[in-house]
């Protein structure tokens, strides 16, 4: 199973997400799509919305899903963007709780927030109030060190999370872990072709590790 993470400004139901509804269940992954609050179908305003909030909520989506006694419980996480910086908090919790390791992909994911302030992190972007107030408190504003079983795909022309970010979670993160950046690749992986790189890498690490 693999629960997939959107990003700030996007849904469940974005091309990406839907695109990987289709390619992991080809390799015997089942997928798992929600919104985080104040997005989407959710309830709640994007305005109170934050990555303790963000976290939250991914957390309450793994609690629901390990009630249905179905589906296995290998667990691995995929987000793109904020969702998976959210991602990365999430792994690195149930590594500090002692529980066995999410494997975790991140799609151009910052490193931190706080580096991103002055271009993007403001309401006049879009972003709600209590994000920006999170960020600035420097509260979950960067991504924890030691993460393992982690998969960092960057775009290297990524306009909004420069490449250096990817290489940072790259360092942070602990054995086995893999960086794989894709040439000419903005933010949004709007070339196909370059979504399609992302999506199977992403199901080749999943599959794998997901497997052990």
């Amino acid at each position: 199973m693999v629960v997939a993470c959107h990003g700030l400004g996007a849904s469940k139901d974005s091309d990406k997400y839907l695109l990987l509804g289709r390619a992991l269940p080809e390799a015997g992954l089942a997928l798992a799509r929600f919104d985080f609050r104040g997005a989407g179908a959710s309830g709640g305003s994007y305005r109170d919305a934050t990555t303790a909030s963000r976290v939250a909520d991914l957390e309450a989506v793994l609690a629901h899903l390990a009630e249905y006694p179905g589906l296995s419980p290998r667990v691995g996480l995929l987000g793109s963007s904020m969702g998976g910086f959210v991602a990365w908090h999430v792994a690195h919790r149930r590594i500090q709780s002692g529980a066995p390791p999410l494997p975790v992909v991140s799609w151009n994911a910052p490193a931190d927030l706080a580096s991103l302030e002055a271009g993007e992190m403001s309401e006049a972007t879009g972003l709600g109030p209590a994000l920006v107030a999170e960020v600035r408190s420097g509260r979950l504003a960067t991504a924890p060190a030691g993460v393992s079983h982690a998969l960092v795909v960057q775009g290297e022309a990524d306009e909004v999370v420069s490449p250096a970010h990817g290489r940072r979670l790259f360092e942070r993160a602990r054995e086995p872990r893999a960086l794989h950046l894709i040439a000419g690749a903005d933010h949004r992986l709007t070339d196909m072709a370059h979504r399609l790189e992302a999506v199977e890498r992403s199901r080749r690490w999943m599959t794998q590790h997901l497997g052990e």
